[in-house]
């Protein structure tokens, strides 16, 4: 909105960034952009002078002074210390007000629950992790420890980002191994917790995290392939990520191979317990466990750690040869350097007929959670902002 506002002089500041100048209208529509830059600076910057909101802005002394006495007044602010490094007399900080609210985002797989609670600045003001109980409802565990997490930060809870395994629809339905919910689990889970839920699939949110600040920050295309108790895509095209139209984008664990049955999984933990029977290995120890074993030098984990690389790359080997995309991106346990050296071999072999380029994930396994955190994060900001300076543009 404010760049669309803006004319086509500008203006450079210290840093080489360029910001435009807004254009001339109506005072309360420049107060409303003028107000919206100046949160959203000190959102990203955290703690800032007045002389620095100028600089960051582009705004003139006499707009930030008028800006700030007016979100003041709307408790959105508030006196944050002051700056001795610099030369000069002492100016005071300002930064958001610690109580503007929180929004939660959470992480679900399939055996446990993890919760933070993040502010517009997106620090993580409180966090839980705990297994499902065996006989509690996951809605009603989720819930239990968003209010643990609420006993210890204080603000107004305005909505919740979810990352769930399972194909997320359109209207926030889950379609997993029970088929679909039909949206109960978002909108029980809205009711308990009195906010609005987005649930998203969880390894899309790893794609965003990797978009955002992550391996893929600098791709205009990649795939995301992230291990957990099942492979899973999460697909970017021209910086966008792309769900498809049901949802389904992205489900490659059931991509055919030779000479797996079709519908037969690629890999998932089924799959490496089999291949552990096959290899003399013993079937419930972790997908981990094989892993550094093989690590060690395990002859038996090292053939298993093969044919899991073999799988992983033939399935992005598929998804290459439709979307083209600039790199693959191993997250999960397929950032594990035994698997990540396998599937390099195997992609290796295969380079003069399909070349591809494997990265790994930045944030391992938490990446689905760092993305839920992102999404949070940048929905809490519009939501409080517009509810500090609301959009009367028109848009």
């Amino acid at each position: 909105m404010y760049d669309a506002m803006c004319q086509a002089g500008r203006t450079s500041i210290p840093g080489g960034i360029t910001m435009a100048r807004p254009i001339a209208g109506p005072q309360s529509l420049l107060r409303i952009l003028n107000g919206r830059a100046i949160l959203e600076t000190l959102a990203r910057r955290g703690p800032l002078t007045r002389a620095e909101l100028m600089a960051a802005t582009g705004l003139s002394r006499t707009a930030v002074t008028q800006v700030l006495r007016m979100l003041e007044s709307a408790d959105a602010v508030t006196p944050a210390g002051v700056d001795r490094d610099t030369r000069g007399p002492a100016a005071g900080r300002v930064a958001l007000h610690p109580l503007l609210g929180l929004a939660a985002a959470v992480h679900v797989d399939h055996h446990a629950a993890h919760v933070t609670l993040v502010d517009p600045t997106g620090a993580v003001r409180a966090e839980q992790h705990a297994p499902f109980p065996p006989h509690m409802d996951r809605v009603e565990h989720i819930v239990a420890l968003v209010e643990s997490c609420r006993a210890l930060a204080k603000g107004p809870l305005h909505l919740a980002v979810v990352g769930v395994p399972g194909i997320v629809t359109a209207d926030g339905g889950i379609r997993d191994d029970q088929g679909p919910d039909g949206g109960v689990f978002r909108s029980a889970l809205s009711t308990l917790l009195g906010c609005p839920v987005r649930v998203e699939n969880d390894v899309n949110l790893a794609a965003l995290a990797e978009l955002t600040s992550g391996a893929g920050a600098q791709l205009a295309s990649f795939v995301l392939m992230l291990f957990d108790d099942g492979l899973g895509g999460g697909i970017v095209i021209d910086g966008a990520l792309h769900r498809g139209f049901a949802g389904v984008a992205g489900e490659i664990m059931y991509l055919p191979q030779t000479p797996l049955p079709v519908g037969a999984p690629v890999l998932s933990d089924e799959v490496v317990g089999d291949l552990a029977l096959v290899h003399g290995r013993d079937p419930q120890a972790t997908v981990d466990q094989h892993l550094d074993a093989a690590a060690g030098g395990d002859e038996a984990a090292l053939a298993m750690a093969a044919e899991m690389g073999r799988r992983i790359t033939l399935a992005a080997g598929s998804v290459a040869l439709i979307v083209d995309p600039e790199a693959f991106i191993l997250a999960g346990t397929a950032a594990h350097p035994v698997l990540v050296d396998s599937v390099r071999k195997v992609a290796d072999a295969f380079a003069a007929q399909l070349p591809m380029r494997f990265l790994v994930s930045e944030f391992g396994p938490e990446a689905p959670l760092v993305g839920a955190i992102g999404e949070a994060t940048s929905a809490l900001r519009a939501a409080v902002f517009t509810s500090i300076v609301p959009d009367r543009s028109g848009r």
